[in-house]
């Protein structure tokens, strides 16, 4: 890869340069994803040969990082096990997007990142297009005609009826339900929803605004969090309508398809069978999220479902309908965790891991996705856990070991 007109280059670029082959394996997120995405459009231009695979937990990805043989090289987005030398790379910083690491790689390849992919990676993560170290990024695009700012959601498709029914980063008392979603935009999204003026996607916004913060199930915190999916940067000429709406489909398709997200952070054609995992994704999770049976604990406020996407429920439930700073989300074998907080969640959710394998080991039972042998498996991004166990570890338990170490 080029390295003319810029300094020395770390010696992660300098092995990434030299590489015969590079393994990309990616943590389950729609941050990670673009991040790989990113670094891996950077491969095929400079025609490095490569593969992406996708772990949905720490030890999947540990399994996937094993010594490289000749000049093979492999790149972790994301925490994982394996070895420790100039033939691994790890993005997995838990202060910053692993998104802005890859821009990083990226630009001292001598290459210009997709500022559209790593904006949408950035918002991924819970960050702000603007802000911070992301200030460039969102000058570049101003400045190529790439986005623009205007009233309305932040949804992936033209029509705002159809991305409000499945987006996870709104909850009213109509998502979910395509019927319902239509009677409640009927005033405001005209006859034909994909042709809407200035006007009309200021009215949507409004209407959306106030049944999210306005339901009666809604916690305070519904009132933050609808300011980052108003007033959304449109990206005309991008295959999904707005960065926002791209970042959750870049969420829904790392955990329910990760094959058809590598290829769209890769920057294939694959929009058809991205927003129909998307879509399903956004459906099971506002069913999921309105059956759920509901706690609340002092800092802790509990969802026990029988099944559904556990991350997207545990999102949404924290952005809008928390009463408590985290939420555990507590399905059939696994459970997410959400938070508002920044700080990082590493060593606590592995905390919690090493907790359930001491009861599963009581227990007797085995299982085989485990650092340890025990079934029990975790996984830690920005602002939220994920962790596998067996099917049969009582609730209390969960809820009790989450309460004592979060």
């Amino acid at each position: 890869m080029s390295t003319e007109g810029r300094s020395a280059a770390s010696s992660a670029v300098r092995a990434l340069e030299s590489a015969g082959f590079v393994r990309l394996v990616v943590r389950a997120d729609g941050d990670a994803l673009a991040a790989s995405g990113l670094l891996a459009r950077a491969l095929a231009a400079d025609e490095t040969p490569f593969q992406v695979s996708v772990g949905r937990t720490v030890t999947e990805r540990s399994e996937r990082v094993r010594a490289p043989s000749d000049d093979d090289v492999t790149v972790v987005f994301g925490t994982a096990n394996g070895p420790d030398d100039e033939t691994v790379v790890r993005l997995a910083a838990t202060d910053r997007p692993a998104t802005l690491e890859a821009v990083d790689h990226v630009r001292e390849f001598g290459a210009s990142p997709d500022p559209i992919l790593a904006l949408a990676g950035v918002v991924a993560s819970g960050g702000e297009p603007g802000a911070g170290e992301t200030e460039w990024l969102l000058e570049t695009a101003r400045e190529r005609g790439l986005l623009e700012q205007r009233p309305g959601v932040a949804v992936p498709t033209a029509n705002p009826v159809d991305g409000l029914v499945y987006t996870t980063r709104v909850r009213t008392p109509w998502s979910g339900d395509p019927d319902a979603t239509r009677e409640a935009l009927s005033d405001v999204a005209g006859s034909d929803p994909t042709n809407l003026a200035v006007d009309d996607h200021r009215a949507i916004g409004s209407l959306v605004a106030l049944d999210a913060v306005g339901a009666e199930a809604s916690a305070d915190v519904a009132a933050e969090s609808i300011g980052g999916v108003l007033r959304p940067y449109a990206t005309p000429d991008h295959p999904f309508a707005t960065l926002g709406g791209f970042a959750d489909v870049l969420e829904a398709t790392a955990r329910t398809e990760p094959g058809t997200g590598a290829a769209l952070a890769m920057g294939h054609e694959v929009t058809d069978s991205a927003l129909a995992a998307w879509r399903d994704r956004g459906r099971r999770a506002h069913a999921t999220l309105g059956e759920a049976t509901t706690g609340r604990y002092d800092g802790l406020f509990v969802l026990s479902i029988d099944d559904g996407p556990v991350e997207a429920v545990a999102r949404i439930a924290a952005a809008y309908r928390s009463p408590e700073p985290a939420v555990l989300a507590v399905g059939t074998g696994e459970a997410a965790i959400a938070t508002h907080s920044t700080a990082p969640l590493g060593t606590t959710i592995e905390g919690i891991a090493r907790e359930f394998e001491g009861a599963v080991s009581e227990t007797e039972t085995t299982g085989s996705d485990s650092d340890s042998g025990s079934g029990v498996a975790y996984d830690v991004g920005h602002r939220r856990g994920y962790l596998r166990y067996d099917p049969e570890m009582d609730e209390s338990t969960i809820i009790t070991t989450v309460r004592e170490l979060l």
